[in-house]
């Protein structure tokens, strides 16, 4: 209970110190602002007469706080480090650290930080020229620098450019919209509408690829270039199929970004956030843990499960960031360069790869498929196929880990404590109302005549938690806005391509080089395709770009099995996990710390066990998932 006591008062007095910094850099700013626009010079007079004079911020009282802080230290390392001061300081900054990640910020805003770093990471370079995850944030008041430039000889003489426009990324957008102009005008297939859906498919598809502009902006250049293009033709088997004039086809692709399926994902980034903001997910994995005990082994395999089960329910995206904060505490006993630390970093971001494609709710391109597929498998029908297939590879990845780290070896475990505070009407009504969405969700197909589809079921949440005040304004500003933009955005290409006729199209082409292979041969030559393309690119893109020529491959076929092979694809878009850019679990665990600053794990870490590991999720859907596949009659 001191230790305890001792650790809250130093976060607080650390709290308040931070606090009377940032005030005084406010009144800085704020200053240097009102000298540049009205041409002053009061900063220096008034910050010495008026900032420096009152009490917060004079020198005294910055050392009464330093002075209390240092008793705080002292007093930590009289009772709980045995007099060993720098030991108390280190614990108690970890203490400051896991203070603000769970009491001050809710998941879904580490997920925000997570997904920019993240972006960052895979651009390396924005328009600017500048690496935005270093790049320095200019805010109001600083002075503007001038843009820097790059030279370049000339037999004319030096030419001098913006960096912005002389980088990589911008060359390669440039040969992007060359490529795309070029697919316009040079002859290729009969129908100007195909010609040009074309043009319009290779465009995005480079665009998502290397990511030159963000994703959900490549996104929203498709219903724009679908309606300027007129690729969107009739589809009313009554009538002909004849090209749509401009407001008919804006209706039509706007209609096709709206759907059950975007609904959906709402309802399941609602599921997350309440679970989340009521710490009902954290409560779960701690007591999970706690029953792991102190064996490197189990503590591993525990730390997967956990990990797996809730990106099924919550997403792989915030899952990895929520069970890295529960493992912080046994990370602060092992040393840094501890291969127990490495493996359970890296199991976390395997397992949540997995987890990716456990439920149709826990990654983006699980909700892609589930609106490709017709018809629309059930929920049972997923677990019944994915439920299997993920616990098998889970397993021989854990295995895969104990072989290549042999974390057992030096290591002592401390224990996880579970909360042992009794539940809040809050969570309790939260928990109820998440386990019902997700029953019904599971009994759809029984019960479509009476909610037609699971978007609509997904209202229930929301209603009930934004409307009650569970959740607020600010968490559904917080919502990953860009995933449902991007969702949105390979809807409305899914309308473009198929009502075009190029999708058919391609498909019957596809059908012609495939038509001797049977179904396990194209099923392994798409799934062998999207695994090494989704190792590249995002996991989400890879879906939108492939499961729509998949699910027309199947239905081609001389016995169609669309279903059975989009399942497969989807699937391998969540094995793609060779690359500490392969989907955000990894992005997030590359980027993992220890209390110096050094990161726990490199990039061969994620090559020399990754590549295997995509391998072997390979092997166990195409071996115990496709005969699961074919008992649960998925065609």
């Amino acid at each position: 209970m001191l230790k305890k006591r001792i650790t809250s008062l130093y976060v607080q007095l650390c709290e308040l110190k931070s606090y009377v910094q940032l005030n005084k850099t406010g009144f800085s700013k704020v200053l240097k602002k009102f000298d540049k626009i009205l041409d002053k010079e009061l900063k220096a007079v008034y910050m010495r007469t008026h900032v420096d004079t009152a009490y917060p911020f004079k020198d005294k009282t910055k050392r009464v706080v330093e002075d209390n802080i240092a008793k705080m230290e002292a007093a930590y390392a009289d009772i709980v480090t045995g007099g060993d001061a720098e030991l108390a300081k280190k614990d108690l900054r970890s203490h400051l650290r896991e203070h603000v990640v769970w009491e001050r910020n809710t998941v879904w805003r580490d997920l925000i930080g997570i997904e920019r770093r993240a972006e960052a990471a895979r651009l390396g370079q924005s328009l600017l020229g500048q690496d935005q995850s270093v790049a320095p944030k200019r805010l109001q008041g600083d002075d503007g620098d001038l843009p820097a430039r790059k030279q370049f000889r000339t037999p004319l003489g030096r030419l001098s450019l913006p960096v912005w426009l002389a980088s990589g990324f911008m060359l390669t957008l440039l040969a992007s919209i060359a490529i795309f102009f070029a697919l316009l005008f040079v002859p290729i297939l009969a129908a100007p509408e195909q010609q040009n859906c074309l043009a319009l498919l290779v465009f995005v598809s480079i665009l998502w690829a290397t990511e030159t502009i963000p994703l959900f902006v490549t996104s929203l250049l498709i219903p724009f270039l679908s309606v300027i293009l007129r690729v969107v033709r009739e589809e009313d088997p009554g009538k002909p199929r004849v090209r749509l004039d401009s407001p008919e086809a804006t209706h039509a692709i706007f209609a096709s970004m709206w759907t059950p399926v975007i609904m959906l994902l709402l309802g399941g980034f609602t599921l997350a956030a309440a679970l989340s903001k009521c710490t009902i997910d954290k409560r779960l994995a701690t007591l999970v843990l706690s029953k792991a005990g102190t064996q490197p082994k189990t503590v591993l395999i525990a730390n997967m499960a956990v990990a797996a089960f809730a990106s099924m329910l919550i997403s792989n995206v915030a899952a990895p960031v929520l069970c890295y904060s529960i493992i912080e505490p046994m990370l602060r006993t092992l040393p840094s360069d501890s291969n127990m630390s490495k493996a359970v970093i890296i199991g976390i971001a395997l397992a949540s790869n997995i987890g990716g494609m456990l439920s149709p709710i826990a990654s983006p391109q699980n909700v892609v498929a589930m609106g490709i597929m017709q018809p629309e498998p059930t929920w049972l029908q997923w677990f019944f196929i994915v439920i299997p297939v993920g616990v098998v590879s889970i397993l021989l990845l854990w295995l895969l880990l104990l072989v290549s780290f042999q974390p057992g070896k030096g290591t002592t475990i401390a224990p996880i404590r579970p909360v042992k505070e009794s539940f809040t009407g809050v969570q309790w009504f939260v928990s109820v109302i998440t386990v019902v969405t997700i029953a019904l969700w599971c009994a759809s197909h029984q019960m479509e005549g009476v909610f037609g589809d699971m978007g609509v079921i997904a209202i229930m949440p929301v209603v009930l938690f934004f409307g009650i005040g569970i959740l607020t304004k600010e968490d559904f500003n917080n919502f990953p806005w860009t995933i449902i933009i991007l969702a949105a955005g390979g809807l409305s290409l899914g309308k473009a391509v198929r009502s075009s006729g190029l999708l058919h199209l391609l498909a019957e082409m596809v059908s012609y080089k495939v038509q001797d292979m049977s179904k396990y041969g194209v099923l392994f030559v798409f799934s062998v395709l999207i695994l090494v393309i989704a190792t590249f690119i995002s996991h989400t893109v890879a879906a939108l770009i492939f499961l729509p020529l998949v699910y027309d491959v199947g239905a081609a076929m001389d016995q169609p099995h669309p279903n059975l092979l989009v399942m497969g694809g989807v699937l391998m878009c969540s094995a793609a996990m060779g690359l500490p850019t392969s989907g955000f679990p990894n992005m997030t665990a590359i980027m993992k710390e220890d209390a110096a600053g050094q990161r726990y794990l490199r990039v061969q870490h994620f090559i020399s066990r990754g590549v295997p590991g995509s391998i072997i999720t390979l092997i166990v859907v195409m071996t115990l998932g496709y005969g699961i596949m074919e008992v649960a009659g998925l065609d």
